[in-house]
């Protein structure tokens, strides 16, 4: 098939928090703002998705539901196991209205009040939301950023790692915001220090999907088959097809007394039933039929970044990109124009560009503007001109 990504879909009308609803945030932001920060795509979903929705919806019914059928688990399934070479039990699958969610709850589990959780900041800022939420604590493992590119500081994380107030490593792979896809030798690293250490590591692999040409990604527990039971890893389908509004995501616990722990703690707290029949309609299509479809999307995105750094180039030349490996987002380096935080942030509203402020993925993000780039061609364009123009 064709697929038109150019097009400009209007997403007023459709409860968009992104479109609609950005002035509830950032009621400053002017009419008419080009909004690139929230992280869903502004293409539209792959036709097998619809026609599933469509053909569900004639069904007329919409009651409790769950995902308890072979053609279901092996469209997931299957999709590991072909894109990954990653082979996951059904049975090792747990569900969860979001990855978000998940990461509470696998807190609430695995450690106890006051237990250490290490990040690596500047890292997705509910990390430290759901860390502090649940009264545990913060232990920063704050990336290393030399000449635009990132690192892990391992010799930081041995020493984090060391220390017995501390429990789990929450890792971002591939990495948001500044758009990192670890490399096996890294993977390998890390995994070492941890569970050496005795540390579980819960593995967001959320953007799994969302890799550029030549770049391949990992999951963390294919690598450690003798120790993936102290591995749990949160998948979803949100990202790599644009579902976030349906909710729905796949985490990998192979161990089965947490999986035990996990079916009672999640049922006691919001009578867990199952994803919504949508979801799960939408779901299968998508891990079946909705390849073809994510190749050209990833294609686009390719583009998109080679136009992004070409525009970026042309206007704002001292404006640094670190390379967006993995992800549909922009970590923007504007550390040379030497603006405060809030006087940058503040600048780009103005100018009706609504990006994400860097500073909420920690204060490494000082001086850093997040930015999505899954978005047509023109309104990329249009965003780096006004852009420029609150710099000029």
């Amino acid at each position: 098939m064709d697929y038109d990504f150019d097009a400009v879909i209007d997403r007023n009308k459709t409860n968009s928090i992104k479109w609609e609803f950005m002035h509830l945030f950032v009621p400053e932001a002017p009419a008419g703002t080009l909004p690139l920060w929230v992280a869903d795509m502004d293409f539209p979903c792959a036709e097998p998705i619809l026609a599933a929705l469509h053909d569900r919806v004639d069904k007329k019914i919409f009651g409790y539901s769950s995902p308890e059928t072979g053609e279901y688990y092996r469209a997931v399934c299957s999709w590991y196991q072909h894109r990954f070479n990653w082979y996951v039990n059904s049975d090792d699958i747990v569900f969860s209205p979001g990855v978000v969610p998940a990461l509470g709850y696998l807190l609430e589990i695995l450690t106890e009040p006051g237990d250490g959780v290490i990040i690596q900041p500047p890292v997705y800022h509910p990390f430290s939301g759901k860390i502090t939420a649940y009264g545990r604590t913060i232990v920063n493992n704050p990336l290393l950023y030399r000449d635009g590119c990132y690192s892990i500081d391992f010799a930081d994380l041995a020493q984090k790692a060391r220390d017995l107030r501390n429990k789990v490593l929450l890792f971002c792979s591939p990495h948001n915001p500044v758009g990192r896809v670890w490399r096996r030798e890294e993977l390998l690293q890390l995994g070492e220090i941890c569970l050496e250490n005795g540390l579980y590591i819960i593995s967001d692999e959320i953007h799994y999907d969302l890799v550029r040409r030549g770049i391949t990604h990992t999951p963390l527990a294919t690598l450690f088959p003798e120790a993936k039971h102290r591995i749990i890893t949160a998948t979803a389908p949100s990202k790599t097809f644009n579902l976030a509004g349906l909710q729905l995501s796949h985490i990998i616990i192979h161990d089965r007394e947490l999986r035990s722990r996990w079916l009672r703690y999640v049922r006691d707290i919001i009578s867990y039933s199952g994803p919504n029949p949508l979801s799960l309609a939408a779901v299968q299509a998508a891990y079946t039929y909705g390849e073809e479809w994510l190749e050209a999307v990833l294609a686009y995105l390719d583009d998109n970044v080679a136009h992004l750094r070409n525009f970026l180039g042309r206007y704002l030349p001292d404006v640094i990109l670190p390379p967006p490996e993995g992800t549909y987002l922009a970590w923007l380096d504007f550390r040379a124009y030497n603006l405060p935080q809030e006087e940058l942030f503040a600048r780009m509203v103005k100018a009706g560009v609504l990006l994400e402020n860097g500073v909420k993925y920690g204060k490494e993000g000082e001086g850093f503007l997040r930015l999505n780039f899954a978005c047509p061609r023109i309104i990329l364009a249009q965003a780096v001109e006004r852009m420029a123009g609150a710099l000029a």
